[in-house]
């Protein structure tokens, strides 16, 4: 691991104070186990250090403390404590990719230098006056406070949503992935700034269109989105509203969705099992504009007069067997056909 250049500590001490440790030191100053510390550091995503290196700083020895005060007054077990600091690590992560690539993009837009070398040159240059590095600095306590907040709410819906079920791993819901049609065209197609305001738009989309409808965005892959809700009448409105959505946005290309409802495990923040397995087999049968549900889906929905469903011969789905779908529509549109 190469050391930070001059530039780059300005940054690094603006944010986290003067390294001025080895994780050594750290490990003896805050009183945690060393190969313990070093764990917890890999798991938040960062790579090793060499022991001689002095990289961190009295914020890492105070975190390690805080951490330390933890496993003595709650005692999680180790596998818990691991799990959980993965989970903070990807998060976050891709939190402080977005606003750093965000901050300097605008940047970039407002000197008007739109050139791939201009580009990186305003991202390198990490001197005192770069403006990357002064607005990282201005804004830094006010994002600070707004994910602290950002993981009250959300830590307040968890709770919520656990209230009802039995146990955080065993859950029974509806699962659905939407994708871009085309996606792979079109990212070749396209210079990478429109890719990316093509990507943006369909993020803010399906966000609107599942938290509206009182579903959980699990994740966003790319030109796909895996949401899951309690109810499978929830579900198809949300497949339904995507569906429509996208047709009626001349910006984007149509959206498949494929659904399912039944049990599945929940894991740091993600879902499993054969049901997650089965929506996302579906939505590549799908054809643009359309939404199809599994059988036992389509079961949960047969009494439920806003809804019309078709279903389609057994197919053989690699891994899972043989198979029936529907197809979902709303009843309106069924009727008018």
């Amino acid at each position: 691991m190469a050391g930070p250049s001059d530039d780059f500590r300005l940054i690094a001490e603006a944010l986290l104070g003067k390294a001025e440790f080895t994780s050594l030191e750290i490990s003896q100053q805050s009183g945690v186990d060393l190969e313990q510390a070093m764990r917890l550091w890999q798991a938040l995503g960062f790579p090793p250090v060499p022991p001689e290196q002095r990289v961190f700083t009295r914020a890492d020895v105070e975190i390690l403390q805080t951490v330390r005060s933890l496993i003595e007054q709650q005692d999680p077990e180790p596998a818990a404590l691991m799990q959980l600091t993965r989970v903070i690590g990807q998060a976050l992560s891709r939190v402080s990719d977005a606003q750093v690539t965000a901050t300097s993009e605008r940047l970039v837009r407002g000197r008007g230098e739109a050139s791939h070398a201009a580009r990186n040159a305003a991202r390198a240059e990490l001197d005192d006056s770069n403006p990357l590095v002064e607005r990282i600095r201005m804004f830094a306590p006010s994002i600070e406070r707004f994910l602290a907040y950002v993981w009250r709410r959300h830590l307040l819906a968890a709770i919520l949503r656990l209230s009802a079920v039995p146990a955080a791993a065993d859950r029974t819901l509806s699962v659905g992935f939407a994708d871009l049609v085309g996606f792979t065209a079109l990212s070749e197609a396209l210079d990478p700034h429109e890719l990316a305001a093509m990507v943006d738009r369909f993020e803010s989309t399906t966000y609107e269109q599942i938290v509206a409808r009182g579903g959980r965005v699990v994740k966003m892959i790319g030109d796909e989105v895996m949401f899951a809700v309690d109810e499978a009448a929830m579900a198809a409105e949300i497949g339904l509203a995507l569906v429509e959505a996208h047709a009626g946005d001349s910006a984007l290309p149509d959206v498949r969705v494929g659904l399912a409802h039944g049990p599945m495990l929940a894991w740091e923040g993600d879902l499993f099992g054969a049901t997650v397995n089965l929506a996302s087999r579906l939505v590549n049968f799908a054809r643009p504009n359309t939404a199809l549900v599994s059988e036992e889906f389509g079961q949960l929905l047969s009494e439920q007069p806003a809804f019309a469903l078709r279903h389609l011969r057994a197919v053989n789905l690699q891994g899972i067997g043989r198979v029936r779908m529907w197809v979902l529509r709303r009843a309106a549109r069924s009727s008018e056909e």
